[in-house]
């Protein structure tokens, strides 16, 4: 806002930047699909990667063309300086370094993602413990009930998920479905076009993680099939879920943005349909393109040899 920005545009930006945290790892949303799809959740880390850079610099360049319309504030902003961000980035540095922790650890091949998720917990308590001490101890108790809390509903999900996945597979729905899709047309370019479309107008109205136990185990028979890799599928499914948390009428970012930035939902709604186009743009241009999902696995990972 201070640099000329209005604000609904401000928190719309700002809403459709929070859809990348389920898109780059480490992300709960990819461990559920790969515990529904039975893939290697190391590959869909690393799968994960370059997409989520392709979204990120979608909306950048989007904010860059957008940038010519708007305002230069009547006082310049200060600038900060080289020893400044010099300082800020030592003072930081101990944060910044624990998703290097997570993943390094993780494609080292040191721990497996559950490890790396319990070694990250121990290095952030030690950190904000007893090196910056902005966690007082007896905000624990706390703090761990409520993790057991969150945890225990993920893991809810994840059985169900299972479970889901078994049952349809006992109707035999999948292979119905993959019959009549395969008697429809034998065009894998069409068929990922239809699932991409039921994918965003599901991520309207249906939280992510449910959406993934619900649809994972239907679209995915038929997506391999027809030849099209479940990793990459994966990242395809997820990113165009990840772009219903800006869609009304669910839009979990776009109700938060508009509470923290104290601006009428509707004005944020209205602001938000052209960075959704242009996350469709990427996700298109993941979708048919293989080789920005699957090419780190591919290199680092064997994945698919």
């Amino acid at each position: 806002v201070a640099r000329g920005y209005d604000r609904a545009y401000s928190c719309a930006m700002v809403a459709s930047a929070g859809g990348l945290g389920v898109m780059i790892p480490p992300s709960v949303v990819m461990i559920v699909y790969a515990v529904s799809a039975g893939v290697s959740v190391t590959a869909l880390f690393m799968a994960g990667i370059v997409p989520g850079i392709v979204i990120a610099l979608t909306l950048i360049v989007y904010n860059i063309l957008r940038r010519r319309g708007v305002q230069a504030p009547a006082e310049p902003q200060p600038r900060a300086t080289w020893r400044e961000t010099l300082s800020a980035l030592n003072e930081a540095k101990l944060a910044l370094i624990m998703p290097l922790v997570v993943l390094g650890g993780i494609y080292a091949g040191i721990v497996t993602p559950t490890e790396s998720s319990a070694v990250a917990v121990v290095y952030a308590l030690v950190v904000s413990c007893f090196v910056y001490r902005e966690l007082p101890f007896r905000d624990l108790p706390a703090m761990m009930l409520e993790s057991a809390l969150l945890v225990s509903a993920v893991l809810v999900i994840i059985g169900a998920s299972v479970a889901f996945g078994r049952i349809i597979a006992l109707e035999q729905i999948p292979l119905e479905l993959s019959q009549l899709v395969l008697g429809l047309t034998q065009s894998w370019i069409v068929v990922l076009l239809a699932a991409i479309v039921l994918l965003l107008i599901v991520g309207t109205f249906l939280e992510t993680l449910a959406a993934i136990v619900i649809l994972t185990p239907v679209l995915l028979p038929v997506m391999t099939e027809l030849g099209v890799d479940p990793v990459h599928f994966g990242i395809v499914m997820i990113v165009a879920l990840a772009i219903g948390f800006v869609t009304p009428p669910l839009g979990a970012n776009l109700f938060m943005a508009a509470q923290v930035g104290r601006v009428p939902f509707d004005d944020i709604a209205r602001r938000i349909f052209p960075w959704v186009v242009a996350m469709i743009v990427a996700l298109l241009i993941i979708a048919f393109i293989p080789a920005l999902s699957l090419g780190l696995p591919r290199i680092f990972l064997d994945y698919g040899d």
